[in-house]
This record gives C-alpha cells, structure tokens and sequence, in this order.
C-alpha cells in the first residue's frame, strides 16, 4: 500500500454460464488476497485456479444478502491494505455490482475487467440486434410500471428476472393490463449443458417450470393500431355520447398540469381516459391512473390504451374516495369531472385529491358549471394555494354549403392550484 492509498477494488466479469473470466481478469485474480463473489462464483473460480491462486488468498467473502454488510467487510480489509477482488457475472457496469461499489468508494478506488453481459449472449443465440433494445431488471421490485414504460418505447425489451418476478409473472402482468401480440423468448441456463431457449406467447409461458438463471426478451410482433401523439383528434378515442376532453381543451389543460417524466398522476372522472393516454406520453417514467365509477367507460379506456399502446396507463374503477385508497400518492392531479351535482358534494372528490396530493404537487380541474367554479376556487383559497384561472372557448372548422364555417364548443374553466 503506497503512500497509504489501499490498492483499488478489481472488479472481474465472469463469462455467462461458464463463469470463465478473460486472461487479463485472472490474472489479476491471481494476486487477490481477499475473493468476494456469490457462491456460484466462488466455486467456479477456486474449480478454475486449483491450488495455484488460493496461496495468497486470506479470506472469501460470499455475497448471500444485503450489500451494506458486505460492503463494510470490503472496506475493513482495504484499510489492512489487502488485496480485495468482486467475482461478478459479464459486465459489471451492466445491471452488475460495480455501480453499487462506485458509489460508495469512489470511482478512483475501483478496477474493471469486465465480460460478454447475458444480454450479448442471449441476443446472439437468438441473432437478434440488441442496439435497439429497452432494458429492464425487475430485481426486487414490486410493480411492473417500469417494463410497461419499456413497452411504449420499443418493439423487443430485455427483462432480468428474479425469484419472484420470474417469466410465468411477467406473463401474468402483461395478460392482466392487456397487452397482445407479444412473444416472450425465455432463455435459460446459457452456456451451460442445462441450456434451454423457448419462444412462447404470454399464454403459454405458464405451462414449463424454470431455472433460476434466466433471462426474458419480450417481442412486440405489431405496432399498436393508433401511434400514441399529443393532441390527438377526438374521434380516434372511443367514447360515451361526446363525454371526451375536447382536443384543444385537452391540450391547455395538460400544459396547465405541468407533467414530468417521473410523475404520478391521476386522472379522476377520466371518461374515455384521452387525458390520461397523452399525459402517459409526458410522464413516460411515470405512472398514470385513470379513475372512473362507470363500468362502459371504463371499458372504453382499457380498449384506448390497448389501440394506443399506452401501457403505463392504469384503469382504476369505483367511485371516489374509496377508488384512490391503494393508489401511490400522485404529483398531479387532473379532475376532469365530478364535482357537479349534490352526489358528488358528498363525495368529497376535490377535498380527497387535495389530501393525497404530493407536496409540492399540482392540481388541474376543467368546470363548466360556475358552482363548480366557485366552489373549487374557495376550497384552494381555503387551503392557502396558489391558484389560477383561464377561461377558454374553442371554435372548430366544419363543413358548410360547400365551405366551412367555424362550431363553437362549451366555454370551459381551466382551474389550476399548487400544493406548497
């Protein structure tokens, strides 16, 4: 150790299935004095090197749980001025350990041999180009928003798996929010005797058992019927008897909400849901709820997102407040209807939103009804909200005798408040 500065961490990438590292990683390894790696790793390197490389080593860290402890045993044996060396599977840097080990020493402070990633390996069994492909692990999670996101953006999506999220879940979520036209290709086992490379539809992946080691590359066999776009004409939506946001209404009040990439949002009284497909289009690492009692409109929107491909769109069906118990707290809000009429004072629908509301947050509210107006506007005065308020009447083109003339559609109030 040199000037008191601990040699950096190695990081070496072992090859997918038989865990073979590159020349230059074992040699390297082979001046390790402290071995950290999961226990297939672990065997695969001490099968790999004999007696030969155990000489120097001092002691073997397996990785069998949470990183933190192991990370503090790594920085023990540092600070004694060992050797330490992390066994990991192809590229470190992809999916892998490394990231985590950057992060908490620095990147000075680590070395990097990497491999071949299982992905590169799996996307050369199946000669399919990988350039173009969305990447998602679900390693430890427990929603699945993040591979429908994926699913909007690109037409084959990877998937790491774990011992929960495994290929007969996957399949189960893509079946429950209605996605067709789809093959799962599950890879199992590359490189090894087990290998086993199968091309199903959702429907069919429940059928096999599966091993631990695997990967899935999902294939959109078509695109959807509709391109997803901001400001699309109100007749590519499905809906009940003219109860859509009207296009350009849509439009105002979509840049009154504010949406980021990472948003949540509700859509409460979502109709046909044509605010909440183009909002999932703004908030594309997001998520977004789109809240209706009515059992034919509701209908109306799953069929919208399955035309529109809008995955990350989820149809929520009850009436408020007890539709939005389970949902995850939203950044926006966007109310589009039920605030009129005695039932839906009772409801409470304004005063839930502004509850469940993140802070800061935003929400928007198209009225046509001035009670509607006014009883929104005194609740956000009540509250202490910034707020805000454009009236907007929109008149669209029609034909007429040969020309065109100009129809007005309903002055509507775009309403608009902040949660500090």
């Amino acid at each position: 150790m040199a000037n008191g500065t601990p040699p950096p961490i190695l990081v070496a990438g072992m090859h997918p299935g038989s865990l073979h590292p590159t020349r230059e990683a074992s040699r390297l390894l082979a001046e390790a004095e402290v071995l950290v790696g999961g226990r297939r790793q672990l065997a695969a390197w001490a099968l790999l090197c004999g007696d030969t490389c155990q000489i120097r080593l001092r002691k073997q860290i397996p990785i069998s749980g949470p990183l933190p402890p192991i990370l503090e045993k790594i920085a023990k044996a540092r600070a004694e001025g060992l050797r330490v060396a992390v066994l990991a599977d192809g590229d470190p840097l992809y999916y892998g350990v490394a990231r985590r080990l950057i992060e908490e020493f620095g990147r000075d402070a680590v070395a990097i041999v990497p491999n071949l990633t299982t992905l590169q390996v799996a996307c050369a069994k199946l000669a399919m180009p990988w350039h173009d492909m969305e990447t998602v692990s679900l390693h430890g999670r427990t929603d699945f928003s993040p591979l429908f996101a994926a699913l909007v953006r690109a037409e084959r999506v990877a998937v790491f798996t774990d011992a929960v999220n495994d290929p007969a879940a996957i399949a189960r979520a893509l079946l429950e929010r209605g996605l067709d036209g789809l093959f799962m290709n599950v890879l199992e086992d590359l490189n090894t005797p087990q290998e086993i490379i199968r091309r199903l539809t959702p429907e069919e992946v429940w059928g096999y058992e599966y091993s631990p080691l695997n990967l899935v590359i999902i294939e959109r066999s078509y695109p959807p019927e509709i391109p997803m776009a901001l400001g699309l004409p109100d007749h590519f939506y499905f809906h009940e008897r003219g109860l859509i946001t009207k296009q350009p209404i849509r439009a105002a009040g979509l840049a009154a909400l504010n949406v980021m990439p990472e948003s949540t949002v509700w859509d409460v009284g979502a109709g046909c849901g044509s605010v909440a497909i183009e909002a999932s289009i703004l908030a594309h690492r997001g998520r977004v709820f789109a809240i209706e009692k009515h059992r034919r409109r509701a209908a109306m929107i799953r069929e919208n997102i399955r035309r529109m491909g809008a995955w990350t769109v989820h149809t929520t069906r009850g009436d408020m407040p007890a539709a939005c118990i389970n949902l995850p707290t939203p950044d926006r809000v966007f109310i589009g209807g039920g605030l009129g009429g005695e039932a839906n004072e009772d409801a409470g629908v304004l005063e839930t939103c502004c509850a469940r509301l993140a802070s800061p947050g935003r929400i928007v509210l198209h009225c046509i009804l001035l009670d509607s107006l006014i009883r929104a506007k005194a609740h956000f005065a009540s509250l202490g909200w910034t707020y805000g308020i454009t009236q907007l009447q929109a008149s669209t083109s029609d034909n007429l005798a040969g020309d065109l003339r100009f129809k007005a559609q309903n002055p509507v109030f775009i309403l608009w408040a902040e949660k500090p």
